[in-house]
């Protein structure tokens, strides 16, 4: 009787012990790396949907047909409607948010504010009043900085949208995460094209 009861008030040995540390360390470690991935794949996901919009407001605003207002006499005829690229906006905000927010301002003449019915942001059609975690771009005929890997651009004019980021916030040199989307235009056919899908580079940078 008494080595049943000395038995039963056994205790874990070191070794048992050290395993179960182990494997809590390491499912820790599992779990951490997870949620930070979740993180970054939530804060790029903002990119990825915003640069979608940018492109999708440049496609609207090469489809919206405009024609020069003008008095005409007996007779007469206007000019023919054109369809034209919104000219570039400035990028918004003027630098890349290192790891943080970035709340864009809607007073007049200001962040997204700033451009005309033929020219930037207005034109384009898109704000944000959301706090952003990346540099917006929409260029003409230019391309969004920072790219290493970016494919080439087609047609007679060309626009890329962009959103530039330093989610990790690094610095001494910061690496950036960079997500564009090109779109041209063929002037013989009149006709505007879309990249099928985001560019990216160093998603989680």
């Amino acid at each position: 009787m008494r080595a049943l009861k000395r038995y039963d008030r056994r205790g874990f040995t070191l070794v048992e012990l050290m395993i179960v540390v182990a494997i809590i360390g390491v499912l820790a470690a599992l779990a951490i790396f997870g949620v930070r991935r979740y993180l970054a794949s939530a804060k790029s996901s903002e990119a990825k949907n915003t640069v979608g919009a940018i492109s999708r407001g440049a496609v609207a605003a090469f489809e919206r047909e405009t024609a020069p207002s003008a008095i005409l006499a007996a007779g007469e005829t206007s000019d023919p409607t054109t369809r034209s690229l919104c000219a570039s906006a400035n990028a918004v905000p003027d630098f890349v948010p290192a790891g943080n927010k970035y709340q864009p301002s809607a007073a007049a003449g200001a962040d997204f504010e700033v451009g005309s019915e033929t020219e930037g942001w207005p034109c384009l059609r898109f704000a944000v009043s959301q706090p952003i975690y990346f540099q917006y771009h929409y260029l003409l005929n230019e391309r969004v900085p920072n790219q290493t890997d970016a494919p080439a651009a087609a047609g007679d004019a060309y626009f890329e949208a962009g959103a530039v980021g330093n989610l990790d916030a690094d610095t001494a040199p910061a690496v950036y995460s960079v997500f564009t989307r090109l779109g041209s235009v063929t002037n013989a056919t009149g006709q505007i094209t879309v990249a099928t899908q985001v560019h990216v580079e160093r998603e989680y940078e």
